[in-house]
């Protein structure tokens, strides 16, 4: 059964149930109401028959009372014993036993009054007794008989029964129809409902005759508008953050709060296998693996925080491996791949240091100079040589600083540098006219051995620096009486691949040789800062020319001193 008929079944249960009741009530409520206007007439007739015999003596004869009073009445005076004195039914009434447990005569002496329907025993008729003690030493009883007459006039009235029964099947009616209205709402929104519930797109609004119903189903859609909207959000977001997590640098798992592997990208992955020597697949127990066997501890520590953190050191690599737990007890496992951050790390750390042993000297010699000409009287030939070596100290104080301000913007200003066409055979004839002097000084022979109008795509300070910092590292660290040869050796693929080399000391060890472009390293004794110099300079031409797109590379020559590789662009 739907629940319209539920209804209406109920309805008409609870309808019938109620006429039922009404008209059993109002039936009991008309015949209770006859019978006490009967009793009413007997208890009259009871009292004139006592108001007789209490002014006529009870020796007196009513029969002349009688004959007023209905034929069919019978008068039964009876004692307080029980014995019956008179009885108009009976012509001896010393013959009738004694009424003492008769039920309406016990109640009259209880009560004042009773009355009871039974058969009598004297002469077996039915009759309907009435009897009340008046207060003296008779019972007054009158009975009627309880015949066809009597009954019919105890008989309730039908006419209200009849009214009743008329209005029942317009009552039935109404029912129906009432059933049927709130049934056909529910049934609305119940389609209503399946519809909404299936996803489709053109759910309309049924028509619920403007009641409750309407404004349930108004609102319904709305939240469901509402919650589809949501739903789309969530999943544009969900795969924004699937497309996150696999295009992301970091190794991401998810896990189920049983632990077991919900998700995870290629990199998780790839540093997965890389830890474990082993191949991941779905559904297996990483936090068995090796190195996550602190996370399974972490996790089954019952004091445990909702974040855990620790380095995985393997040779040449280092991971920084953190846990996050949800709230439904889920978590993340990230994997980030460190080693190029420690590394910066550690080269800052040692860029740092070298940086201030650098500056240590150059400083230091300045302070102690300007001591000694503040502390004591010197001649004047001593006073300039001091200050002289002080200026010197300056000036390599301020080419390290600048140096490092080049390599700086090189290192972090990539578009920091205009580009135009640059003449090599200009650049080189101005190094070399910029450290004629100090050439001469060393006995250093220059030769350039170019092609005619050479020219490269790149930045004209930059190409200045390459070529005046070779020049000076020679000078510096190749010794005396040796040459320096500038040359092409090709020019391929829009590329110029240049040579630059002296016939000087050279490097010893060859281990060294990959080094020579790190900042701050020296690789002999040789070398060393007491020469002047930064100890920037390779550094710098390193980075000039790989800012230009070129490369280069250190080799000992065949015959004797440095040569020096790389590349520009034509």
């Amino acid at each position: 059964m739907n629940f319209q008929k539920k209804l209406i079944l109920s309805f008409i249960i609870m309808f019938t149930l109620f006429t039922a009741g009404i008209v059993v009530f109002e039936q009991q409520r008309a015949k209770r109401y006859k019978t006490e206007v009967l009793l009413g007439r007997l208890d009259a007739y009871a009292d004139e028959i006592s108001t007789y015999i209490r002014l006529n003596g009870s020796d007196c004869s009513i029969d002349s009372l009688l004959r007023l009073m209905p034929k069919n009445l019978r008068l039964t005076l009876i004692d307080r014993s029980g014995k019956v004195v008179f009885d108009n039914a009976i012509a001896d009434s010393s013959m009738l036993e004694n009424h003492a447990d008769r039920p309406e005569v016990a109640d009259a002496v209880d009560k004042g009054s009773g009355t009871f329907i039974r058969t009598s025993s004297s002469n077996s008729l039915p009759y309907l007794y009435y009897a009340k003690d008046l207060g003296s030493t008779i019972i007054v009883r009158v009975a009627l008989p309880y015949n066809i007459e009597v009954q019919s006039f105890l008989k309730p009235d039908n006419a209200f029964l009849y009214f009743v029964i008329g209005l029942f099947p317009i009552g039935l009616f109404f029912i129906i129809y009432i059933g049927r209205y709130f049934g056909r709402s529910i049934k609305n929104l119940r389609d209503f409902s399946e519809a909404l519930d299936s996803g489709r797109q053109d759910v309309a609004v049924p028509d619920f005759s403007k009641d409750e119903f309407s404004e349930i189903g108004s609102k319904l859609v709305h939240d469901f508008n509402r919650i589809r909207e949501s739903e789309y959000q969530l999943k544009q977001e969900s795969e924004k953050l699937l497309l996150h997590i696999q295009t992301s640098a970091e190794g991401v798992c998810f896990f189920k709060p049983d632990r077991t592997v919900a998700f995870y990208n290629g990199l998780f992955l790839q540093y997965f296998n890389s830890l474990c020597d082993g191949t991941l697949a779905v559904g297996s127990d990483i936090l068995a693996a090796g190195y996550f066997a602190e996370v399974a501890e972490f996790l089954d520590s019952r004091s445990r925080d909702d974040y855990y953190e620790s380095h995985i050191v393997r040779p040449e690599r280092e991971f920084l491996l953190r846990v996050n737990i949800f709230e439904d007890d889920s978590f993340e496992i990230i994997l980030t791949d460190v080693t190029a951050r420690e590394k910066t790390r550690q080269l800052k750390r040692e860029m740092t240091g070298n940086i201030a042993h650098e500056l240590r000297t150059p400083v230091t010699s300045i302070r102690g100079f300007l001591e000694i000409l503040l502390s004591k009287d010197l001649p004047e030939t001593k006073t300039r040589e001091y200050l002289e070596r002080a200026y010197n100290q300056t000036r390599n104080l301020s080419e390290l600083i600048s140096d490092m301000s080049l390599l700086t913007r090189l290192d972090e200003k990539q578009d920091g540098f205009e580009r135009s066409e640059v003449s090599i055979n200009d650049i080189v004839e101005k190094v070399k006219t910029d450290t004629a002097a100090r050439l001469i000084e060393k006995h250093i022979s220059f030769v350039a051995d170019l092609p005619e109008k050479l020219t490269v795509k790149g930045n004209e300070s930059l190409i200045y620096s390459i070529f005046r910092n070779l020049t000076d590292n020679v000078i510096r660290h190749a010794g005396e009486d040796i040459g320096i040869s500038i040359s092409v050796l090709e020019e391929k693929d829009g590329m110029a691949y240049f040579s630059f080399a002296d016939s000087g000391k050279g490097i010893e060890d060859e281990l060294h040789l990959g080094r020579l472009f790190e900042r701050f390293y020296r690789a002999s004794e040789g070398r060393t800062r007491d020469t002047g110099g930064s100890g920037l300079g390779l550094a710098i031409v390193k980075n000039a020319v790989q800012w230009h797109g070129g490369n280069i590379f250190a080799q000992n020559n065949k015959q004797k001193g440095l040569e020096l590789l790389f590349t520009l662009p034509l």
